[in-house]
C-alpha cells in the first residue's frame, strides 16, 4: 500500500492440472509475470493482495492430493508475496464428490482459506495482512473501509445441483446458509464499500450469463443431467433452480453493494454476448468477469487477469486487464478494456 492506493489483483480458473500437461504452469507463471514481467515483454506490476476465485484443478473428477501438491507448489513460487497474500475461493472443479467426507476435503486441505491445514496448504492465518472471519464456505475481511464477502460454490451437492459421476457440473450453486450470511453482511455494511467475490457471476449481468448461453456458446461442457441451461451463473440457491433470489435482493435494495467479482466463463477480453461484455453495471452494482489464467482448459481460453486500484478519498476504482500470453494482443496491459468505475463511497484507510 503506497501513495494512498490499494491494489487488488484478481485471478481465477488456473486449472493447473490441465495446463501442466501442456508444459504450462498457469498459476506460477502469472505470479511471476506480476513480479518479474513476462517472457514476451509484459511488464511486472505491483499488487497488495490477490483474490483467487477458484477452479484451481483441471480434473472433471474429484481432485486428488497430487494436484493439490501442484497448486501449493505453484503458489510457493512467489518471491515477493507470501502465501497469506492470496485469498481463495472454491470453484466447481475443485469440489469433492457428494459422498466424500469431510465435505470439500480437497479445498480445505490444500487451498485452506482459514489456515486450518497449514501442514499442507502453507497458510498461516496469523500472517494474513487482513484477518479473515468465517469459514471455508463463506468468509469476510476488511481493507480500510472495504468489506470483502467471499462466497463458495457448492458443486459437491448431489446432482443436479452439483458434481455427478460424470464430472464437475458447471451450473453455480450456493447454500441457503451462505445466502443468508451474504444478505446479512450486505445489510450490515451499507456505509462501507462492499465487494462480493464468487466463482460464478449472476444471471444476465456479464458475457454469456443468460440461460443456455454458457453451453450453447461452447464456453462450458454440457452435462444433460447437470442443468446446463444455468452453466454460466449461480443457478441454484439452496435447492431452488433459477429462483432469481440473489437478483431480487439486489433489485429491491439497489444499490446494495459496489462490486461483484466472478469468473468461471473463460473468454477473451473483447467478448460480448447478447450485448453483455466482461464489465457491466446492473442493480447499481459493477459486475466484472475476471475470466481465466488457463490456456488449455476449454475452447475459448485467453489467459488474463485484472488489477483493481482503489485510491484514498476517491469514489472511483480503476480496473485493468493483463494478458498473460500474446495470443489475443501483445502480452501485458490491454488498454481497450480498461475501465473506471464509480463506488457508493470514497475509499478510506
Amino acid at each position: 500500500m503506497t501513495e494512498g492506493k490499494f491494489r487488488l489483483w484478481a485471478i481465477s480458473d488456473a486449472h493447473v492440472g490441465t495446463d501442466i500437461k501442456h508444459g504450462r504452469y498457469s498459476l506460477s507463471e502469472a505470479i511471476q509475470h506480476s513480479e518479474k514481467g513476462g517472457e514476451d515483454g509484459g511488464p511486472p506490476f505491483d499488487w497488495d493482495i490477490c483474490v483467487n476465485l477458484g477452479d484451481f484443478t483441471g480434473s472433471q473428477l474429484p481432485p486428488d492430493d497430487e494436484e493439490g501438491e501442484m497448486v501449493v507448489e505453484q503458489y510457493l513460487s512467489s518471491q515477493k508475496h507470501c502465501r497469506e497474500d492470496f485469498y481463495d475461493l472454491i470453484g466447481n472443479h475443485d469440489s469433492s464428490h457428494f459422498t466424500e467426507n469431510p465435505t470439500q476435503w480437497w479445498f480445505q486441505k490444500w487451498v485452506d482459506p482459514m489456515g486450518e491445514n497449514t501442514e499442507f496448504s502453507h497458510v498461516h492465518n496469523s500472517k494474513r495482512p487482513f484477518p479473515v472471519s468465517g469459514n471455508w464456505e463463506h468468509y469476510s475481511f476488511e481493507v480500510g473501509n472495504i468489506t470483502f464477502l467471499m462466497i463458495a460454490d457448492r458443486n459437491d451437492l448431489p446432482p443436479p445441483i452439483g458434481r455427478g459421476d460424470k464430472g464437475g457440473y458447471p451450473a453455480g450453486a450456493i447454500s441457503e446458509e451462505t445466502f443468508s450470511w451474504w444478505k446479512e453482511k450486505v445489510q450490515e455494511n451499507k456505509d462501507r464499500i462492499v465487494v462480493t467475490c464468487a466463482h460464478h457471476m449472476i444471471k444476465e449481468t456479464t458475457v454469456a450469463t443468460g440461460l443456455n448461453e454458457g453451453c450453447d456458446g461452447n464456453y462450458h461442457g454440457k452435462f444433460s443431467d447437470g442443468d446446463p441451461q444455468g452453466s454460466s451463473f449461480i443457478y441454484f440457491v439452496g435447492s431452488q433452480p433459477d429462483s432469481g433470489r440473489i437478483e431480487s435482493f439486489l433489485e429491491s435494495n439497489e444499490p446494495a453493494l459496489d462490486m461483484w467479482l466472478g469468473a468461471h466463463t473463460h473468454t477473451h477480453p473483447d467478448d460480448v454476448v447478447n450485448g453483455r461484455s466482461h464489465i457491466e453495471q446492473k442493480y447499481g452494482v459493477n459486475f466484472a468477469n475476471i475470466s481465466a489464467l488457463t490456456k488449455y482448459h476449454g475452447h475459448t481460453c485467453m489467459p488474463m487477469s485484472r488489477r483493481l486500484t482503489f485510491t484514498e478519498n476517491s469514489d472511483s476504482v480503476k480496473i485493468e486487464c493483463y494478458l498473460h500470453t500474446s495470443d489475443h494482443a501483445p502480452q501485458g496491459w490491454y488498454s481497450p478494456v480498461e475501465r473506471t468505475l464509480k463506488l457508493r463511497h470514497k475509499f478510506k484507510w
